[in-house]
């Protein structure tokens, strides 16, 4: 193959009352690529994603990932087999330590569910993998501290880190900068940038500076369709793409 592609969507489209929030969207996401997917507001990204996802089921189209027909398989499936939106299965519970968040995380993907009157020595076989995954996340060092305690930021590298300890393949991203402070944002780009050196990653993300350092591909969305797609550069010198953002509002 000239590309190895791990996700394919066929004329995926979402029609609610008569109104198309996507509309015969065909994405091919290459594996281990970091792939945006920007728009306007309003410009059907996070409804792209549901539909990806499974979590709301299209009206039309097909969703191939792995060379498999997904499009009608139930979302907990879907994250089982290596795709994942990482609010999906990611759990920051604040009263728990950041070291339990992780290995909670992976009990569950080991084949135990979130069960917390489980005995603690369950819980300590994963404490070696658990803090593995802490210090690629650069959060070994508040392995002890209270979920609640951590900034915004680490929430957002805690949600992450359980988020790989269910090792999936691909992982889905919905606006990862949304809410961080500027002293957030390079670190959080960094970590990601770790993240896709295995794996592949699909992001919504409105920060254009972000999707120009991380990103190999972009899909530019406009009224739930493909507006264009191509690299950076591409993206950033087309006229279309340019009077979509100033005419829809939506910040670069």
């Amino acid at each position: 193959m000239a590309e190895d592609v791990i996700l394919r969507t066929e004329g995926l489209s979402k029609q609610f009352m008569g109104f198309y929030a996507v509309r015969d969207v065909s994405l091919s996401i290459r594996r281990h690529s970091i792939h945006a997917l920007i728009g306007p507001n309003g410009a059907g990204k996070t409804t792209c994603f549901n539909l990806l996802t499974v979590s709301t089921p299209s009206t039309a189209g097909r969703i191939h990932y792995n060379g498999r027909d997904i499009t009608r398989r139930d979302p907990a499936s879907v994250a089982a087999s290596g795709m994942v939106r990482s609010f999906q299965i990611s759990a920051v519970f604040g009263q728990m330590t950041v070291l339990d968040n992780v290995r909670v995380a992976l009990q569950r993907r080991a084949g135990g569910s979130f069960a917390f009157w489980r005995s603690v020595r369950t819980l300590d076989r994963h404490t070696p993998r658990a803090r593995e995954l802490l210090a690629a996340v650069n959060l070994d060092r508040y392995a002890n501290e209270l979920a609640a305690n951590l900034s915004y930021g680490r929430k957002r590298a805690l949600e992450l880190a359980t988020t790989l300890a269910l090792d999936p393949e691909m992982i889905l991203l919905d606006e990862p900068m949304a809410g961080l402070g500027h002293e957030d944002i390079g670190p959080i780009t960094r970590l990601i940038a770790r993240v896709a050196q295995q794996r592949t990653v699909l992001m919504v993300e409105h920060n254009m500076k972000v999707v120009a350092e991380l990103c190999d591909r972009i899909t530019v969305l406009q009224s739930g369709e493909i507006l264009a797609e191509g690299n950076y550069d591409e993206i950033s010198s087309n006229a279309r793409v340019r009077e979509a953002y100033v005419g829809g509002g939506a910040h670069a």
